[in-house]
């Protein structure tokens, strides 16, 4: 199974999912991330992954036409952004959208902006939980 998380930049959000759901589909299936835009991996995401035991500071910052030539089983948006700019799938991909709070556009002092990571990243986390029970 082919599983790809889109979102605007493949900074944050997409970043983490794709973390969690390697994580959690343990081997049974395959993980990509992209967005619609490429705005590199976020630090602040691989710290607050980092925080919660999962290493993406592998990762790389992907645009989604880089994938045209894979076929995709389920394609997870995880803004509304990235949903309303999704670029066609065929039909038989099931599209999986959840809007997460973007933690890039968090403002404060460090703490306050890495507790909207660790925010958002909880939320993904307890969603794709649900998205591998349900799914693989």
């Amino acid at each position: 199974m082919n599983i790809l998380v889109l979102c605007t930049g493949n900074s944050c959000r997409s970043q983490m999912a794709h973390g969690y759901l390697q994580h959690f589909a343990n081997g049974r299936a395959t993980i990509y991330s992209a967005g619609i835009e490429t705005h590199g991996v976020n630090p602040r995401a691989i710290q607050s992954m980092k925080e919660d035991g999962i290493d993406i500071s592998h990762h790389t910052s992907n645009h989604v036409d880089e994938y045209r030539h894979l076929v995709f089983d389920v394609v997870i948006t995880v803004c509304d952004n990235a949903r309303e700019n999704c670029p066609y799938f065929p039909a038989r991909v099931k599209m999986l959208h959840h809007n997460f709070p973007d933690p890039a556009k968090a403002q404060g002092t460090e703490a306050q902006i890495m507790e909207q990571f660790r925010h958002t990243r909880t939320m993904i986390k307890d969603y794709l939980q649900k998205f591998v029970q349900d799914y693989l």
